[in-house]
C-alpha cells in the first residue's frame, strides 16, 4: 500500500502455525479462463508449418472434448548495452501481428467446431508455450516443425520444446 504503514500490536496473537512447513508445493496459478484448463497449446504465427499445426490441434482439441489454447510469441529483440560490459537488455518490439492473426483466425470458419482462445506473449517461444501450458494444465503441446539453415544452425523450436517441456509435445511436419 503506497504511503501507509500499519504496525501490528504487541499483544497480537500469532494466527499462522510456525511448525508448518513453508517449502510446501504451491497450488498452481490459475490466471486463466478456467474454461480452457486441461486444453490443446498451439504455437501459431501464421507461417504454413503453424497453419498444419493448428489443423492437428484442432482435431486434438475435438477428440478431447477441451478447449483450444492458440499462442503467438512477439518479437523480443536484444539490444547492445554498450556502457560497462552490462548484460543485454531485452527490448519488446511492436508487434501488430497478433492483432492481424486474432481477425483472421475469427473469420476462420475451420474453427468454429472448437471453442478457442488466442494469447499473445513476448519472449522466448519454447519458455513462453511451456508457460502458457503450465498456466492452463494443457494435455498436450502442437508446434510446427521448421526447416532451413536457421533451424539447423541454432536448433528448432520443435526440437528444443521438446527436450524440456514437462507434457506431451505433437511436432507436425
Amino acid at each position: 500500500m503506497a504511503g501507509y504503514e500499519f504496525s501490528e500490536p504487541a499483544d497480537r496473537k500469532q494466527i499462522a502455525d510456525p511448525s508448518a512447513d513453508l517449502h510446501a508445493v504451491d497450488e498452481p496459478r490459475h490466471s486463466c479462463d478456467p474454461a480452457f484448463l486441461h486444453g490443446v497449446v498451439v504455437g501459431f504465427d501464421g507461417s504454413t508449418s503453424s497453419e498444419r499445426a493448428l489443423a492437428y490441434a484442432i482435431g486434438m482439441a475435438v477428440r478431447l472434448g477441451s478447449g483450444l489454447i492458440i499462442v503467438h510469441v512477439a518479437n523480443r529483440l536484444p539490444t547492445t548495452v554498450w556502457a560497462g560490459c552490462e548484460p543485454p537488455v531485452f527490448v519488446d518490439v511492436p508487434d501488430h501481428r497478433t492483432e492481424v492473426l486474432g481477425l483472421e483466425l475469427a473469420c476462420a470458419d475451420y474453427l468454429s467446431t472448437v471453442p478457442w482462445i488466442l494469447v499473445e506473449r513476448g519472449g522466448d517461444i519454447c519458455h513462453e508455450l511451456e508457460e502458457v501450458g503450465r498456466e492452463y494444465s494443457a494435455d498436450g503441446i502442437v508446434v510446427g516443425s521448421t526447416h532451413g539453415i536457421v533451424g539447423r544452425i541454432f536448433g528448432t523450436v520443435a526440437g528444443r520444446l521438446a527436450r524440456r517441456a514437462q507434457r506431451p509435445v505433437i511436432v507436425i511436419p
